[in-house]
């Protein structure tokens, strides 16, 4: 099995963003199903207008980190949500957790979590790092405006976090 690496997740997050996916819109049909499909209790339906996290996992399985979709880890719901990321990265000492106001230089393939551009909470959205440009970030999202696309944010009060696997990382109990 190859080894799974950000520089991958970068990849595999451009080419999944630019499919594009997305939820129930303009009459379309939703095509969430190989994102949902990893996540057991949830359908296309229930998935709709809420898959931001579930994009990212389903990246991250696309670039090859095994993680499963519920982590020992996860004490707050599983990786089809925002908070699940920030629990397994906290609880997880091998992965990475900056917080948005440190001094911090996320790369291509790092995960941003972002408070308050979706529903005015806190961890409400996030997305996989493609570029940073000191002032701004470029990322691959899914569900936004209910589609999967290559996003400019600024590096702002709404970042909350990133989050950095290291390449290779294998997930264990």
């Amino acid at each position: 099995m190859e080894t799974c690496t950000r520089e991958k997740l970068a990849k595999a997050a451009r080419e999944k963003a630019l499919l594009p996916f997305h939820g129930f819109i303009d009459g379309k049909r939703s095509n969430l199903e190989p994102i949902v499909r990893h996540f057991p209790k949830w359908s296309p339906e229930e998935a709709d207008g809420l898959w931001c996290a579930a994009f990212v996992y389903y990246c991250c399985r696309e670039a090859g980190f095994d993680i499963p979709y519920y982590p020992k880890e996860c004490t707050r719901c599983h990786l089809a949500g925002c908070p699940g990321w920030e629990d397994l990265a906290l609880n997880d000492p091998r992965i990475e957790y900056h917080k948005g106001s440190e001094r911090f230089e996320p790369e291509a393939g790092d995960i941003v979590i972002y408070d308050r551009v979706f529903n005015g909470q806190e961890h409400d959205h996030m997305g996989i790092v493609l570029e940073y440009r000191g002032n701004e970030l470029v990322a691959a999202e899914g569900n936004h405006n209910n589609v999967s696309g290559i996003v400019t944010r600024p590096t702002d009060e709404h970042i909350r976090a990133f989050i950095r696997f290291p390449d290779g990382y294998v997930y264990s109990e």
